[in-house]
């Protein structure tokens, strides 16, 4: 939608082919439905906040920054506002309004949307792309080809691939596909009992035998199935996906702002204060209630024990267990869950300044369909919109 827009305004004839009833169906529920479409940090951040590949992506980014996108979305009458983390969405919390937007500036620029139309196949002669063939058989000739299929994440939206198909019958690499910004299942059975229970400020490693893959600090959830939130998502970008094929052991310190010392007095002073209490009656200033029973069990500490009797080496246990919290990931959720794809149409066939195919003229592929990927917080919109302006851009400059 965005590079049509792009090619449209410079007066070029375009035609936006749409397999889906509607546009923009992946768009609606990013963000949770309310559409994070940008990020407002500073290029520096938008930068390293790019996990693959994010040199391919310096002409295209400063070719259209993440204030341009904000300035291109508040002209087309979408008021943002920015949240948490620097994260941009719609003032009115409806990604509808996103895709309305971008629908309405298609309409006025007259762009040709054909909906319920796959394209099953590129037309290619002498190595230079000349077209597109549809599911009923129709040939369609242009100037210009462009592929944004998206990766293979909530493929009810329609990502099933499809630019990887086409990119295979020209010969491109392509770096597998995988999930990525996607939760992580676990072995203990626990979760099951801490479904929906969403921990803050709390410390993070993922660790391979002795070596830390990921560290973090911030928010998580616990699922029926193991673990999501913010930093587990992230992790899930930055950590390759080779080092989820084995056993990972995930350790959680919930009370980071405390030295081990300092997490002690803390103790003493609970059962200090509850020393009449049972054990299990006393640990509601420390952990969520939800939490409490998963924390007196692994603590081996006998429930009805009075808090005035607890010792120094059970006290100790309990405190490794707070800043020490163990669970095995035993792999990722799949692509039914990723908000992303991990992978894709490799960079090095592609001219980072125009997103044309090297060795085909007159194709190009952009956005999530390319191997590249940022971590959450609208920096892989962000990539969409800068590879589609690029595009678009480039197209207009070669008619």
């Amino acid at each position: 939608m965005m590079c049509a827009v792009m090619a449209a305004r410079s007066g070029l004839s375009v035609t936006l082919f749409e397999k889906n009833e509607k546009l923009g169906k992946k768009l609606f529920i990013t963000g949770k439905g309310r559409c994070n479409l940008t990020n407002a940090s500073d290029l520096e951040t938008v930068f390293d906040s790019i996990v693959s590949n994010r040199k391919f992506m310096y002409s295209s980014l400063y070719g259209f920054t993440n204030e341009n996108a904000i300035e291109f979305f508040e002209e087309l009458g979408l008021k943002t506002k920015i949240e948490r983390g620097n994260r941009v969405f719609p003032v009115s919390d409806h990604s509808y309004d996103v895709i309305h937007a971008l629908d309405k500036e298609l309409r006025r620029l007259r762009v040709e949307v054909r909906l319920y139309e796959k394209v099953t196949s590129l037309i290619v002669d002498e190595g230079v792309c000349k077209g597109l063939i549809t599911a009923d058989g129709e040939e369609y000739y242009a100037d210009a080809v462009v592929v944004a299929t998206g990766g293979k994440s909530y493929e009810s939206t329609g990502s099933t691939g499809d630019g990887y198909k086409f990119a295979k019958t020209l010969g491109l690499k392509i770096k597998d596909p995988t999930p990525a910004l996607v939760p992580f299942n676990t072995k203990e059975s626990f979760v099951k009992n801490l479904q929906g229970l969403s921990l803050k400020n709390t410390g993070l490693r993922l660790m391979k035998g002795k070596k830390e893959l990921y560290s973090d600090f911030g928010e998580m959830l616990f699922t029926h199935f193991g673990v999501s939130g913010p930093m587990i998502l992230s992790a899930s970008a930055r950590v390759a996906p080779s080092n989820f094929e084995s056993e990972l052991t995930l350790r959680l310190n919930l009370k980071p702002a405390l030295t081990p010392e300092q997490l002690d007095e803390r103790l003493i002073r609970e059962f200090d204060e509850s020393r009449s209490k049972q054990f299990k009656n006393s640990l509601g200033a420390l952990f969520p209630s939800k939490l409490v029973p998963v924390m007196i069990e692994r603590s081996g500490i006998d429930p009805s024990k009075r808090c005035a009797e607890i010792s120094h080496e059970e006290r100790s246990r309990l405190r490794e267990l707070i800043q020490d919290f163990t669970m095995t990931v035993t792999g990722l959720r799949g692509f039914n869950e990723a908000i992303i794809t991990k992978g894709g149409v490799s960079v090095k066939e592609i001219d980072p300044g125009t997103m044309e195919v090297k060795n085909c003229p007159h194709l190009y592929f952009i956005g999530e369909v390319l191997d590249l990927d940022a971590v959450t917080g609208g920096f892989n919109l962000q990539i969409a919109w800068s590879t589609a302006v690029a595009c678009g851009r480039a197209i207009a400059d070669n008619n």
